[in-house]
């Protein structure tokens, strides 16, 4: 093998791996626009995840100071309850396997891709209308839906 073709396989394989990463997050680019609405009106963000998740302060601040960011306190306290699983397992999981993205985060809790919670979680959130984020992307099923 020469050595442009030994060279070439490595940065072929990194090039594909990095597409790939691109397009997952494409998945979940809803939430950049969560973290600025949430640092914009921290005070109401806390109101809306009390109200949403149905918690008090103390949960609040619990996982607001395990997160970077406060839009990702929605994703934590999402994925634990689409998961089932209790919030510090989701948190330690977060901790661990965030740099890899949601969709990753999401398929370690048991959120499989393809089912009808990953989706949910793609779509984006549902804290200020009660049917998700009015940013998110409509499904080729409700494109085709005619209003009443």
């Amino acid at each position: 093998m020469t050595f442009g073709k030994m060279l070439f396989i490595p940065l072929a394989a990194l090039f594909l791996l990095s597409s790939v990463t691109v397009v997952k997050a494409a998945d979940f680019d809803w939430i950049q626009n969560l973290h600025v609405r949430a640092e914009a009106d921290a005070s109401g963000f806390r109101s809306s995840l009390a109200t949403r998740f149905n918690i008090g302060d103390v949960q609040i601040n619990a996982v607001l100071s395990q997160v970077d960011r406060l839009g990702d306190a929605y994703m934590v306290l999402r994925l634990g309850e689409m998961s089932r699983q209790p919030l510090d397992v989701v948190i330690a999981k977060y901790r661990t396997e965030k740099r890899h993205g949601w969709g990753v985060l999401a398929k370690s809790l048991g959120i499989k891709p393809g089912s009808r919670e990953f989706h949910a979680l793609k779509r984006g959130n549902d804290l200020y209308d009660g049917k998700g984020n009015s940013n998110q992307k409509k499904t080729h099923k409700e494109k085709g839906k005619k209003r009443k």
